[in-house]
């Protein structure tokens, strides 16, 4: 379950940045999770409310935004949406790093991120 020890980090890194600004409380924390990230929101946010428990961070608002992927093709130029494909044997959608338009390998530009964008503190 790498949710959790990616929220472990997250949260790490918040509580450094509230001690460092002398922070009482924390209310709200806002994060970007890109698709590619494979990330299950909801055991983020189930993993967060473990980890804040006996800090500041505890009663806070996680805030996620959800971040498609994106993609280049340096062939025919493309830029755009992943290609997603069925999987008919074990019935999931995949992402696939082939152009929509003419099957190249593809650069991925955005999904592959997870971002605190910002974080309300309590002065």
């Amino acid at each position: 379950m790498h949710e959790f020890s990616i929220t472990s980090q997250i949260v790490r890194a918040v509580l450094k940045e509230a001690e460092k600004r002398g922070a009482k409380g924390v209310l709200e924390v806002h994060l970007i999770i890109g698709k590619l990230t494979f990330l299950g929101i909801e055991q983020v946010k189930f993993s967060y409310q473990v980890l804040v428990e006996d800090t500041i961070l505890n009663g806070s608002k996680l805030i996620i935004k959800h971040r498609s992927g994106k993609v280049k093709c340096e062939k025919c130029g493309y830029e755009g949406p992943i290609k997603i494909e069925e999987d008919p044997v074990s019935h999931i959608s995949l992402p696939s790093l082939t152009c929509r338009k003419c099957d190249s390998t593809v650069t991925i530009l955005e999904g592959k991120e997870c971002i605190i964008k910002g974080v309300k503190l309590v002065m």
